[in-house]
């Protein structure tokens, strides 16, 4: 392989003479070779290397770089030098298997460090000046576009069952239909087993197969094959996935929209009452986006190019730029699913939507809490009440109403006692 402009850096030079300074060879190894030879971005770029970690340290000390042991006893440690950091490993070898961290032995044997890994196609090496190695037929692989085990499917996914979803996170970003046979039934078989994942590791892998360019494809073959019944059963809608998934990534070229896995998530559940709190809790997201998940799921707020022009801007202002759009592409998306020949001039006017969208300007409510406690309020949750009672009807307004215009309504409300 030519080598690429990353692979001979100064960062990574330095880093490869001060392993190779003892003597023995370092190479590139798994996704970043990978992804070289497909010509997609290099993000992760991991070296490996027969020295066992103390001495990784001693080495990288010896040459003047910087060494975080972020995995120490498995045999990781990170080489950081400016913002640059490579993750480099020792070659192992299991020794016993125990779920994600299987108790390792340090080796010199770079074939039987590649028959730990998890897929063929991780387990490529290369050095800088481009020579690959390839122990497990992996170029071939990649050449088909195959996903295929290392070993027995089964072995590997007892090993970790993280790897079961791997396999169709890979598969998504990867693979050409048909998926492997083997891999399928020994996926079939142990999904029971992924109750016995972390709802973070589970987030991890499931936002990363929603991020594949057609997510719905692999996700329809794991509702098949039975695999989302045991991590999320409320998965449903692959029709409105699929249309969100293709109005992010093809249809439109807006700034303001990217493929976005949380709304690929709202798209597919069901649109039941209180889904959104279950799916949070067991994918373990955060407050931000178990918020937002709501705001898509668990309100009633049409968001279409049929709705008003005052009631658009209320609700624009009520969720902001962001939650609105997302109520947009969802709605849209389901109108795509369920209808899609309208003709062009529909297509026109959900564009137009999301322009007016990306140019919405936020109004600013003119009036706060102090002015009610300059009319004579006392602290307390009726100050924000009465403000609310006010800010309902400016927005009613359409925001027409000014700070003097606010200070006679929140007069008027106070003297109502409303």
């Amino acid at each position: 392989m030519t080598p690429l402009p990353w692979m001979q850096a100064p960062e990574a030079m330095a880093v490869f003479k001060a392993l190779m300074a003892g003597g023995k060879e370092a190479r590139f190894i798994g996704g970043c070779v990978r992804d070289a030879i497909l010509k997609t971005e290099v993000r992760d770029i991991d070296i490996a290397t027969p020295e066992p970690p103390d001495r990784v340290l001693e080495l990288l000390a010896a040459a003047g770089i910087r060494a975080i042991p972020t995995g120490f006893d498995h045999g990781t440690i990170t080489a950081v030098i400016g913002d640059k950091h490579f993750e480099v490993t020792s070659l192992r070898v299991d020794v016993e298997s125990h779920g994600r961290h299987a108790t390792v032995a340090f080796t010199d044997d770079w074939e039987a460090d590649a028959r730990r890994r998890d897929f063929t196609i991780n387990t490529l090496s290369c050095t800088p000046d481009g020579d690959i190695y390839d122990p497990l037929e992996a170029l071939d692989d990649l050449g088909k576009r195959w996903v295929r085990f290392v070993g027995e499917p089964r072995d590997r996914i007892n090993e970790d069952v993280l790897r079961l979803l791997r396999y169709f996170r890979f598969y998504a970003t990867y693979a050409n239909p048909p998926p492997n046979v083997h891999a399928l039934a020994a996926c079939r078989a142990l999904a029971p087993r992924l109750k016995e994942l972390s709802g973070e590791r589970i987030h991890s892998e499931m936002f990363r197969i929603l991020l594949a360019p057609n997510p719905a494809d692999t996700l329809l073959l794991m509702k098949g094959e039975r695999v989302l019944d045991y991590i999320l059963p409320e998965a449903i809608n692959f029709g409105r996935l699929r249309m969100i998934s293709w109005l992010e990534s093809t249809a439109l070229n807006v700034a303001s929209i990217a493929p976005d896995p949380l709304r690929r998530l709202a798209a597919m559940l069901s649109d039941d009452a209180g889904i959104h709190a279950s799916v949070a809790g067991r994918l373990r997201l955060s407050n931000m986006e178990a918020h937002r998940l709501a705001n898509m799921l668990g309100g009633d707020i049409e968001a279409t190019p049929d709705t008003g022009p005052q009631q658009r801007r209320r609700d624009l202002q009520q969720l902001g730029r962001d939650d609105y759009r997302d109520l947009v592409l969802l709605a849209w998306a389901e109108e795509s699913n369920q209808d899609p020949r309208r003709p062009p001039i529909r297509k026109q006017a959900w564009q137009a939507l999301i322009g007016e969208i990306d140019a919405w300007t936020p109004h600013i409510f003119p009036i706060k809490g102090r002015d009610a406690l300059d009319m004579g309020m006392e602290h307390g949750p009726q100050v924000g009440a009465a403000l609310a009672t006010v800010e309902d009807w400016w927005r009613d307004g359409d925001f027409q109403a000014g700070r003097d215009q606010c200070l006679e309504r929140l007069q008027s409300v106070i003297k109502s006692g409303r």
